[in-house]
């Protein structure tokens, strides 16, 4: 439990940590440096555990390399749209985008695994696409940071079930596969004299090698909890970030909270409680023991 609480209350905190940078630095440079240090933290990791054997399987599989390709792309993209909304004064998308997450999941879950959806869930489907629509007419558009960011992460949930990959394996080959890019954008970023690593200052420096950090001791916590307590606990402990990055917004950056949007949010907690009820009944039936694979939808939040 301490594993659990632990991971998704540092996933919860991290929009008051993309904030530092911003300014002097872009959200795209923050980005490439979480790329590059994410990648020098998980190493290290697997060389205390001598973990390599994961690799091998992989190179031979051209498959399997396609496969995290794409998803390196989707998680490299899901991080931009949330640097890009907790910078800009957007936090709530980011909280509505995880909280509609695990909504999209399931609907992604009939398409493409042709699962069926219990009555309950098609509610909450259905109260979540209702949310979108209360909160665009709010908006005056769509609330695309929160669209993007949902379905982004909710496709890289997919993928990693093919995969099969832990999370500190998965997270080292999808930054391994994205560090040429990310290196070459931070040299181009120098180059032109707009990149901030090394001419702001040493804490400023710190603070982009801690994104990497920041990025996977969660996810280390999280693999840990995920082993040693059910399942069902693990997905109810998701829903902590989403509020945590509601209240930030609302009372830390005082993000306008208007009638419309406090409606589409109470549409969405509606839909979310349908939801998890359906999940308790649903694993009462059908107990899952605590060591079962982890959903790759539940990781590398933020």
């Amino acid at each position: 439990m301490l594993y659990g609480a632990s991971a998704y209350f540092l996933w919860g905190f991290l929009p008051l940590y993309w904030p530092l940078f911003s300014p002097p630095a872009s959200a795209f440079e923050v980005l490439l440096h979480r790329m590059i240090w994410s990648l020098a933290v998980t190493l290290a990791v697997l060389l205390v555990q001598r973990n390599w054997r994961w690799v091998r399987e992989v190179l031979r599989s051209p498959r399997r390399l396609l496969l995290l390709a794409a998803s390196a792309v989707l998680i490299s993209a899901n991080w931009g749209f949330f640097i890009v909304a907790v910078t800009t004064g957007h936090t709530l998308q980011s909280a509505l985008a995880y909280f509609v997450n695990p909504l999209v999941s399931v609907a992604l879950g009939t398409l493409v695994f042709r699962e069926r959806l219990r009555a309950p869930q098609w509610a909450a489907v259905a109260l979540g696409g209702l949310a979108v629509a209360v909160l665009t007419v709010d908006y005056g558009s769509l609330p695309w940071l929160a669209l993007a960011m949902a379905f982004s992460f909710a496709a890289y949930g997919v993928l990693k079930k093919f995969v099969r990959l832990d999370g500190v394996e998965s997270l080292t080959a999808e930054t391994a596969i994205m560090i040429l890019p990310a290196l070459g954008g931070v040299l181009v970023t120098e180059a032109a004299g707009s990149g901030t690593f090394l001419s702001v200052s040493p804490v400023h420096s710190l603070l982009l090698v801690g994104s990497g950090v920041a990025t996977a001791v969660p996810l280390m916590l999280f693999g840990a909890a995920a082993h040693r307590i059910p399942l069902t606990l693990v997905g109810l402990l998701q829903f902590t970030v989403p509020v945590m990055h509601f209240l930030i917004a609302w009372l830390v950056f005082e993000e306008e909270l208007s009638t419309g949007r406090w409606i589409g949010f109470a549409v969405v907690w509606a839909a979310l409680t349908v939801f998890v009820v359906d999940m308790l009944r649903q694993a009462r039936r059908t107990p899952r023991p605590a060591s079962a694979p982890v959903s790759g939808s539940t990781a590398e939040t933020g």
